[in-house]
């Protein structure tokens, strides 16, 4: 999406990534009116039930149901992540893909006063426009430094160890990257395992362009060398490379 903020919480990139434990989700319950096709409510979880999550019984379910998932949020054809004239919802697409893979993205976040109270020892409803607001993916790449360990994400700098682990293990990664012109797009796209069709683009047996599946300009269930390294554009100040088991 094209603002690319919620309020001050992030001015700076936040190399502090220390867990802390009184942080807590901010979100909400699915609401009926969060659908595949409809445009409405894009912050709550989607409400339907033949949305199938991930399966965490081993390895080769995690990979299994995450294909499964990816065919039923088909974000190529579905209107929730259709992009219009004034938006791209690779947040929205992104926050969908972990909420059913069962890891925390934030597709809201807390207000600068709700962090201080949380950490302060208060309890905070999340109340949207009022102690949460939208959080869009240049944002979320700061959250990921300042927050991600405090809900499960570890950082990587690799692609070829991202795509592996993704593949091995049936992980969730992500690619998010931060727009130098505050208010304009960043982007972020999470990194899936590889099918027996889909794959990862290597060169000489390592990963330079993993598979990955998004909303944006354009929409896939699956690419990877078809954008190459987009994540290194100058349009962009800086990227980041995150998992999650």
């Amino acid at each position: 999406m094209n603002n690319d903020t919620t309020t001050n919480i992030f001015e700076s990139i936040v190399t502090d990534s220390s867990c802390d434990s009184k942080i807590k989700i901010a979100g909400f319950l699915p609401h009926i009116n969060s659908r595949l096709d409809s445009t409405l409510m894009k912050y709550t979880p989607i409400c339907d039930s033949s949305i199938p999550f991930r399966d965490l019984t081993n390895s080769a379910t995690k990979r299994e149901s995450i294909a499964r998932l990816i065919d039923k949020l088909d974000v190529t054809t579905n209107i929730r992540y259709k992009r219009t004239v004034e938006d791209t919802y690779c947040n929205v697409y992104s926050f969908d893909f972990c909420y059913f893979s069962k890891v925390y993205l934030p597709t809201v976040w807390w207000t600068d006063d709700a962090i201080k109270k949380i950490l302060d020892g208060q309890n905070v409803e999340a109340v949207y426009g009022e102690t949460v607001e939208t959080i869009y993916s240049s944002a979320i790449h700061d959250w990921f430094l300042k927050w991600g360990e405090s809900f499960g994400w570890k950082r990587i700098y690799n692609l070829d160890e991202m795509q592996n682990k993704v593949n091995t293990n049936g992980g969730v990664g992500i690619i998010c990257a931060k727009r130098k012109q505050k208010g304009l797009s960043g982007h972020i796209v999470p990194v899936v395992p590889e099918t027996a069709a889909k794959k990862a683009y290597r060169e000489n047996g390592v990963v330079v362009y993993p598979l990955q599946s998004q909303a944006g300009k354009l929409n896939y269930n699956y690419f990877s060398k078809a954008r190459k390294d987009w994540w290194n554009n100058a349009l962009y100040s800086s990227s980041v490379f995150y998992y999650h088991d």
